[in-house]
């Protein structure tokens, strides 16, 4: 089981966030509202990283890595 963690915008994330994900979501960081924060979860055992402004840093199932806009 992999538990999820949750972090500040424009801090540094914690441990638990896997390396692969740290670049983009930096880049997200530079437009993140102030007072955002980041919800790391697993999904099918990928890592899925959520900003509160509704951007999302996944982790496909090839192994790539992309952030895009939430959709409902």
């Amino acid at each position: 089981m992999q538990l999820g963690t949750r972090w500040a915008a424009g801090t540094t994330p914690p441990p638990s966030v896997p390396g692969h994900l740290r670049e983009a979501i930096a880049q997200a960081d530079a437009d993140a509202p102030e007072g955002s924060h980041w919800t790391l979860t697993w999904l099918e055992g990928r890592a899925l990283a959520e900003l509160d402004s509704g951007v999302e840093v996944v982790e496909l199932a090839d192994g790539s890595v992309v952030a895009r806009p939430w959709q409902d």
